[in-house]
């Protein structure tokens, strides 16, 4: 399947192929990787040519995803070719009407406020999980209904934080 994924403003095609055996052939920007995918306690392992990498991922709401690989942390943005094709007959923008946390955490920042009309991409909320501060961003233009936490709560994953007008 064919995907967009955009980390830290960069924008790459990923073509992922994944076989009944766990085995992943995977394209990104037309050079071939081939590896392999294995669930382990909180993500998954991959192997992609002789580099093994284990990632926690974790979806925030919307296009957003999570990731973190021991002390390096990113959050992409991942769109497949359908969900691309649907946005563009929908006029583009996000379809996200929330922001939620990706996994059980504290609330460490709150950079928004109802009210305030926020950017795609843009910082929202800042929660610590897992000795990691997970920094959650808006997945698109948009304006603040509500927040729904404050600095210092504890939240469950899936947690509501923000809701979008």
């Amino acid at each position: 399947m064919k995907y967009r994924v955009t980390i830290d403003g960069r924008e790459r095609e990923v073509d992922v192929t994944i076989a009944p055996s766990g085995a992943i052939a995977v394209t990104l920007d037309g050079a071939k990787v081939d590896g392999e995918v294995r669930p382990v306690p909180g993500g998954v392992s991959v192997r992609l040519g002789a580099r093994v990498h284990d990632v926690i991922v974790a979806n925030a709401g919307g296009d957003e995803v999570q990731l973190a690989a021991g002390a390096a942390r990113a959050v992409a943005h991942v769109l497949s070719e359908r969900a691309r094709a649907d946005r563009k007959r929908a006029g583009g923008g996000a379809s996200a009407k929330e922001l939620r946390a990706p996994m059980p955490g504290r609330v460490v920042r709150v950079l928004c406020a109802a009210g305030e009309s926020v950017t795609a991409g843009q910082p929202l909320v800042v929660v610590e999980a897992m000795k990691m501060e997970n920094e959650l961003r808006a997945p698109g233009d948009a304006t603040i209904a509500q927040v729904h936490v404050s600095e210092g709560a504890s939240v469950e994953g899936r947690a509501l934080l923000v809701t979008f007008g």
